[in-house]
C-alpha cells in the first residue's frame, strides 16, 4: 500500500487526479471537481470501476458547495453508474482525506440526502451524523402500503417453508431491507437472491438488502448485498439501518457494534433521532483518473484489409 502525505496537494490543486480509499474493505474513489473538471457521465463511472486500479464498490465526487457553510457537494455513484443518495463509508474517507490535507477535525457534506456532520480523531475513530431515519412506506419507498414497517410481508423461497421471511425496511438517505437470521449471515446465498430482492417490484427505486444475526443487545453481525454494486465488505448505510431496525424491534440497545466482512463500525441512535456511525479510513494510493477515461474514450483503431489468399 502506498500513503501519500500531505493529501493537500491531490485534494486542492489536481482536480483529474484519484484517490483509492476504503472504509472497513468498502471500496471508495474519491474524485475532487472543486475547482473544475467533470462531470462525470454513466460511461465513465463504469470505465473506472471495471479499471483494475480504481476498482471501487462507491465513487465519491466532489463539487462546489452549493449550501453555505458545506465544504463540498458530494455525488456518490455505484458501480454501475448509477447514484446513491448516501454512502457512510465513503463520508468517512472524503473527511479523512481533507483532514490530512487542511488539519481540520469538522466537516460538513451535502449529498443527495441530506447535510452530513463529520467529526474526526484519527483514522479509526471517524464520526458520521448520518441524520434521521424515516420509517413510513412511502418514504423508503415501497410501492404499496404498509402499516407496520418493522416486518413487512416479504420472503425468499417456498411459500410453505420460506428460508427468510418478515424483513424490515428503512431508508437511511437510502432504501434498506433487512432480514433477520437465526443462522449465521455467511450460510445463506446472498449472491443469488440479493439481485432478486434489490429489483422486487416491491422497490420501485430498488433496495440494498441485509442479512442480519442478532448476538447480543450490543452486536449485530450483517452481511449486504448493494444496490448497484453486489456484494461487499463493508455498507455503512446498512449497517445504519440494521442497528436502528434492530432497536425498533427491542432486539439491541441504543449503542451496537455491527460487525461486517471487513470489520466492525460502532452505532448509537441518539434520544433527539440522529444516526450516529463511527469506524476507519484508509488511503491505498492516488492516480491519474484523466488517464483512465483518455483510455476509455480512445477510439478503436482502424480495421486492417487482409490480403486475399489465392
Amino acid at each position: 500500500m502506498t500513503v501519500l502525505h500531505p493529501y493537500s496537494r491531490v485534494m486542492t490543486s489536481a482536480p483529474t487526479r484519484y484517490v483509492k480509499m476504503n472504509g472497513l474493505g468498502n471500496e471508495i474513489v474519491v474524485v475532487d471537481f472543486r475547482r473544475g473538471g467533470g462531470p462525470l457521465k454513466p460511461q465513465d463511472v463504469r470505465a473506472v470501476a471495471e479499471n483494475p486500479a480504481t476498482g471501487f464498490d462507491q465513487m465519491m465526487v466532489l463539487h462546489k458547495a452549493r449550501t453555505p457553510g458545506t465544504d463540498a457537494f458530494v455525488l456518490i455513484f455505484n458501480t454501475d453508474g448509477s447514484e446513491s443518495a448516501a454512502c457512510g463509508n465513503g463520508t468517512r474517507c472524503i473527511a479523512w482525506l481533507e483532514h490530512l490535507g487542511t488539519g481540520r477535525s469538522e466537516f460538513r457534506y451535502e449529498t443527495r440526502a441530506g447535510l452530513l456532520d463529520v467529526g474526526v480523531k484519527n483514522s479509526d475513530d471517524i464520526t458520521v451524523d448520518m441524520g434521521q431515519p424515516r420509517f413510513g412506506w412511502a418514504d423508503v419507498p415501497l410501492s404499496e402500503p404498509f402499516h407496520d414497517t418493522r416486518a413487512i410481508e416479504l420472503q425468499i423461497g417456498p411459500i410453505e417453508a420460506p428460508i427468510l421471511h418478515s424483513p424490515s425496511v428503512v431508508n437511511v438517505g437510502n432504501p434498506h431491507v433487512v432480514f433477520w437470521t437465526d443462522k449465521p449471515v455467511d450460510s445463506y446465498d446472498l449472491a443469488r437472491f440479493g439481485p432478486m430482492i434489490e429489483n422486487h417490484p416491491l422497490f420501485p427505486e430498488r433496495v440494498n438488502v441485509t442479512l442480519a444475526d442478532v448476538q447480543s443487545r450490543d452486536t449485530i453481525r450483517i452481511r449486504t448485498w448493494e444496490r448497484g454494486a453486489g456484494l461487499t465488505r463493508a455498507c455503512g448505510t446498512a449497517a445504519c439501518a440494521t442497528a436502528v431496525s434492530a432497536m425498533r424491534k427491542r432486539l439491541a440497545d441504543r449503542k451496537v457494534t455491527v460487525t461486517l466482512p471487513g470489520g466492525p463500525l460502532v452505532i448509537e441512535w441518539t434520544a433527539d433521532d440522529r444516526i450516529l456511525m463511527t469506524g476507519p479510513a484508509e488511503i491505498e494510493h492516488e492516480g491519474d483518473l484523466d488517464a483512465i477515461l483518455s483510455a476509455n474514450r480512445a477510439p478503436a483503431p482502424p480495421l486492417v484489409p487482409h490480403e486475399r489468399l489465392p
